[in-house]
């Protein structure tokens, strides 16, 4: 087997990160961390790669008690969207902004005064027009040969939410002694374990 394919895929994985962070536009980061930090309940939604992806962001917001869940754009419309409220967040993912199965969400949102946010490659998409604020993605390339696989794009979403988290910590006032109560499985809570007998 070829180990260049190990190289390659960090190097190229490494050069979205580079030039991820000078993409997304300081003031929409900060308008949908005040959304996320004041919204009661957020669903996030994407399909195929990004919609696995919606799920870690969901698990991201529960980790700092921000109530959250991914609601699939096939059950958003068949009474999915019902756990959102007026004022609450969804976040959509989608890399060209124009995933159809999400437009109807999108409307259902707007009609119902859910605040949304998107993160998406096309800042001129239906899905990010619709947005209160928008995430952009840099993008250089999949890490297959064929350019087609939710690889880089679905890494590139991660780092956005992980930088969303990381922030909202800040912002919420968040404890690492609440982290420790509602997470005691594992490694990780062996050791908050004994941060905090």
């Amino acid at each position: 087997m070829d180990n260049t394919y190990l190289k390659k895929t960090f190097a190229i994985e490494a050069e979205c990160l580079k030039k991820g962070a000078e993409a997304v536009n300081e003031e929409q980061f900060a308008k949908a961390v005040k959304l996320l930090k004041n919204a009661e309940r957020i669903g996030a939604s994407g399909c195929g790669h990004s919609g696995i992806a919606c799920r870690h962001f969901a698990h991201l917001m529960c980790c700092i008690e921000r109530p959250a869940r991914f609601i699939s754009p096939a059950e958003a419309v068949h009474g999915g969207t019902g756990y959102l409220k007026k004022s609450d967040v969804m976040l959509f993912v989608s890399r060209g902004g124009k995933t159809k199965e999400l437009l109807p969400v999108l409307n259902i949102c707007k009609k119902k005064g859910v605040y949304v946010i998107t993160i998406t490659e096309n800042e001129k998409s239906p899905l990010a027009k619709g947005a209160d604020a928008v995430l952009k993605q840099y993008i250089n390339r999949e890490t297959d040969k064929y350019n087609s696989q939710g690889t880089t794009s679905t890494t590139s979403a991660c780092v956005i939410f992980h930088a969303l988290q990381a922030a909202l910590i800040e912002e919420t006032g968040f404890q690492n002694e609440s982290f420790a109560l509602i997470h005691p499985g594992g490694a990780v809570g062996e050791r908050l374990e004994s941060l905090y007998k």
